[in-house]
């Protein structure tokens, strides 16, 4: 993935580069540019994510056809934690915290925030090979059970790292 903020940075016209020399208008807009790369990072993410979950149907019907429908399930069952995954991406805190809230996400915790997200590419990629794995069992009719579980553990260690995301925002933990 590249650097979304370094490139939203780099965007900025001279309108904006002249309005950064105003006082505080520039941290502020330093955590726009933040909060704004963060959503986008997780926006690829989930639509990367998306194209491994349209494919889940397909080889659900390849199991179904070739016989194999007691796998049916199981598979169903990891398509849901999947989808909770993408959810998750597609709806998680951009960093925002009110003027009047408990918590204040300041700059260094949205770079951590923004870091954390950047980490999860692997676990987009290490999800979409194991759909590929579950695609080729499904064809060969080897090795079925040890693709669904990889898939499982994929999706699952995916939401459980997602779930300490709250810890970044809050200072409570680190990456």
């Amino acid at each position: 993935m590249t650097d979304l903020y370094e490139q939203i940075k780099g965007d900025r016209g001279t309108i904006e580069s002249f309005l950064g020399k105003i006082p505080g208008y520039k941290g502020y807009k330093e955590k726009e540019m933040r909060r704004e790369a963060d959503k986008l990072l997780r926006e690829a993410l989930a639509r990367r994510l998306e194209e491994q979950w349209r494919r889940l149907p397909d080889i659900q019907k390849q199991f179904l056809s070739s016989g194999q429908i007691q796998w049916l399930d199981d598979i169903e069952g990891v398509t849901m934690k999947l989808q909770t995954f993408i959810d998750r991406l597609k709806t998680a805190s951009y960093g925002y915290a009110g003027f009047f809230d408990a918590v204040r996400v300041k700059e260094d915790e949205l770079d951590q925030l923004y870091n954390f997200d950047m980490a999860l590419d692997a676990s987009v990629d290490e999800i979409a090979a194991t759909v590929d794995t579950l695609s080729t069992a499904a064809m060969s009719k080897e090795g079925v059970a040890e693709a669904i579980s990889a898939f499982n553990n994929a999706a699952t260690q995916a939401n459980e790292a997602f779930k300490r995301r709250v810890d970044v925002i809050t200072g409570t933990g680190n990456i």
